[in-house]
């Protein structure tokens, strides 16, 4: 699978409290139930003022596309990563 960074504009996500984050992660692991392993794994989601920076493991751009319409979260931006480097990287 690829890795894909999805940029979500979602008005003050960054105020939500923990329950209303654990609702949004259920909703988005009912999705992606529905879709199957085999095709979107969530990686992890990083929470700002407006907008969610999330990681996933995708067969392709469709099963990102799918995800935001089955959850209802929108896939604003969706960004392939190709590869990744660290501090390391110098080495």
């Amino acid at each position: 699978m690829k890795k894909y960074i999805i940029e979500r504009d979602i008005p003050e996500v960054g105020k939500l409290d923990a329950d209303q984050l654990s609702g949004a992660a259920a909703t988005s692991n009912d999705a992606l139930c529905k879709i199957g392993a085999d095709n979107i794994q969530w990686v992890e989601s990083y929470v700002a003022d407006d907008k969610t920076f999330c990681v996933y493991l995708a067969k392709d751009e469709d099963a990102i596309r799918k995800h935001a319409e089955l959850s209802g979260f929108p896939a604003t931006k969706i960004t392939e990563v190709k590869t990744m480097i660290d501090p390391s990287t110098e080495k």
